[in-house]
């Protein structure tokens, strides 16, 4: 799972080398492995059997050190991944493998609609797993450096999963981030939470699908999916909202937000309840607006994307027969490039809103310095970094950089 791997890397960035100083080289540092693993029990046996197959892998760096070139809006990012074609795929899956998938979600609480989405995000259905050497892969990273001790316990996980028997040397696959089977669990959540769903006293996420189903719902059945509680849904804001109310820490009960006039995406009224919500903006003040509870979140945790979790919950919804969101199909839909967000940061900066260094990646800090922009701007508060936000800034700079105008003679 990506978002899932994002979450969790971003607890190690600021590892060093597990013996810090200078790195040493791959050999040296693989036998410095092996006696950390051993001590940690793996056995010499599995051990024999694993170190010897690994070797560095340039091109797990290369992907690594990647960064996307483009921010994708969420309508684009949605219709990639809910469509037609994606439908029909689901429901096929849905009703061939509706066995194993309706005796997951009877036995943890997670709708089947739900677990196929997530397949099919994940995976395609089985047919993307990855094919890179797990164990090659992950001793690729944490030899690395830059996320050393977060590989370094992937590795030693995958050892467990290899010393256990649920996969053997040749299965250990999966992509260049270690992420493994059906469902792309990185190896600490594999030996947390993978289930066996068949009873073969195996644990195998790669070929057995009641495996890889029921180890899905048990993994967001304890990050606390709740049974028959809605993720959310889609809303209609009304004029005058305060953009600044929608973020994903501010919750508030239903009721409240139905005080302020907020209402179902058709003008009804939201039904009387007090379970707390936050309104989520995917796509700015212009697209469409979605109260979210606190299964979204579990969904959030899986994977850290707002799209991500969006598409795959909405995905799950068309499976259940429920209608695809209604409003916001006039936002902005540009893509916005690693340089235009560079180009943002930048001119933000240059008037007096800090977004840390000009990364190219919208993240908080620059959430936080558009929202300050917009507000002095007389914009709508959405902190939504897109094309004409960045048109906006450009050309209050070009007015910055002419002055004031001289005054015109009046005769």
């Amino acid at each position: 799972m990506r978002g899932r791997l994002l979450s969790l890397l971003l607890l190690a960035l600021a590892a060093l080398p597990a013996r810090g100083g200078v790195k040493p080289d791959f050999t040296t540092w693989l036998a410095d492995f092996r006696q950390d693993a051993q001590a940690q029990g793996i056995t010499p046996a599995t051990l024999d059997l694993a170190l010897g197959t690994i070797q560095p892998l340039p091109r797990v760096l290369e992907l690594d050190q990647r960064q996307p070139e483009f921010v994708d809006t969420f309508w684009n990012y949605l219709d990639a991944r809910v469509n037609a074609r994606q439908l029909r795929l689901s429901h096929d899956k849905l009703w061939i493998h509706r066995k194993p998938l309706y005796r997951a979600q009877g036995r943890h609480g997670v709708p089947a609609t739900l677990l196929v989405a997530l397949w099919g995000m994940e995976t395609r259905f089985g047919k993307s797993l990855g094919g890179f050497p797990t164990l090659s892969a992950l001793a690729t990273l944490a030899h690395d450096g830059r996320r050393a001790a977060f590989f370094r316990a992937e590795l030693l996980n995958a050892l467990r999963i290899l010393q256990d028997g649920h996969a053997s040397l040749a299965t250990l696959k999966g992509s260049w981030a270690g992420a493994l089977g059906q469902m792309q669990f990185m190896p600490s959540t594999f030996v947390e939470y993978a289930v066996d769903g068949d009873g073969d006293g195996r644990k195998d996420l790669w070929r057995s699908l009641p495996d890889a189903f029921d180890s899905a719902a048990e993994y967001l059945n304890r990050l606390g999916w709740r049974e028959n509680e809605h993720w959310g849904r889609e809303v209609r804001l009304p004029a005058g909202f305060d953009y600044g109310q929608a973020t994903l820490n501010n919750r508030k009960p239903v009721s409240q937000w139905a005080a302020l006039g907020v209402t179902l995406a058709d003008g009804k009224t939201l039904p009387k309840s007090d379970l707390p919500g936050a309104i989520l903006l995917p796509q700015g003040y212009a697209g469409p607006a979605f109260l979210v509870y606190r299964n979204f979140d579990v969904v959030m945790t899986w994977n850290r994307s707002i799209n991500y979790a969006l598409s795959a919950l909405l995905l799950a919804d068309r499976l259940q027969g429920l209608p695809p969101p209604r409003l916001g199909r006039g936002a902005d839909n540009r893509r916005l490039s690693k340089d235009d967000v560079q180009e943002m940061q930048r001119l933000l900066r240059g008037r007096g809103f800090e977004t840390g260094d000009p990364d190219g990646v919208p993240g908080s800090r620059t959430r936080e310095a558009i929202r300050a922009f917009q507000e002095t701007a007389g914009l709508p508060v959405d902190g939504f970094a897109s094309a004409t936000l960045l048109e906006q800034l450009r050309q209050t700079g070009a007015l910055q950089a002419r002055g004031p105008q001289p005054e015109m003679a009046i005769h």
